[in-house]
């Protein structure tokens, strides 16, 4: 949890939080943008601006228990030649540039340029792990994450649509979750730990 963290590392985690969620739900409004959804544009999301993009209670629970969120960037799939394909597009978006991100992030590591400064590998180590984090929660099957709308996308018409139903409890799933139990955790750390491997040539956790 976050309220345990020393000062710096507190500010380093809380720092890096608003970076990658700032891009990823930027990538959501971006995507949906170029697919001819001008909503994102009109409601003032396709910016880098954080201020755009943070949600107050999710970002106050951040601080407090190290779980919370962004602003969901809002679309209309009506404005979309393929609705099912589109949306799916746009919900991969968000995760996509968390991966994009952290690889990018994880080249000084491989190059081997970070030696001469302990503080900045670890501030990048910091916003590496954040955007896997990132990447593989936004990723899950539960409503209202990215990974429940490219699972609705990718079902049949029937079973997406008793599937849906789930979406006004999904939230209340994900705190139970969180809360209560370590499943989460066990899905996450893997593909975590794959990502950051990857990303920058090390075993980094």
């Amino acid at each position: 949890m976050l309220g345990r963290l020393d000062l710096p590392t507190l500010l380093q985690v809380v720092a890096g939080l608003i970076v990658a969620a700032t891009v990823h739900e930027f990538a959501h409004a971006y995507v949906a943008d170029r697919l001819g959804d001008p909503t994102p544009r009109n409601q003032g999301r396709l910016t880098l601006n954080p201020l755009a993009h943070l949600d107050p209670l999710g970002s106050v629970l951040i601080l407090l228990v190290g779980f919370g969120w962004a602003k969901p960037v809002q679309i209309n799939p009506a404005n979309f030649r393929d609705w099912r394909r589109d949306s799916m597009l746009v919900a991969g978006a968000g995760p996509l540039a968390n991966v994009t991100m952290l690889f990018a992030l994880g080249v000084p590591f491989k190059l081997g340029l970070l030696g001469f400064s302990a503080p900045l590998e670890e501030i990048l180590l910091t916003v590496i792990r954040i955007n896997a984090m990132l990447a593989v929660f936004n990723l899950l099957p539960i409503p209202p994450l990215d990974g429940s709308k490219i699972l609705v996308g990718l079902l049949p018409p029937a079973l997406a649509v008793s599937y849906a139903r789930l979406t006004p409890y999904g939230t209340f799933i994900l705190l139970l979750l969180v809360a209560f139990t370590d499943v989460l955790a066990s899905f996450m750390i893997p593909p975590m730990r794959w990502l950051i491997a990857q990303a920058t040539g090390s075993s980094f956790f």
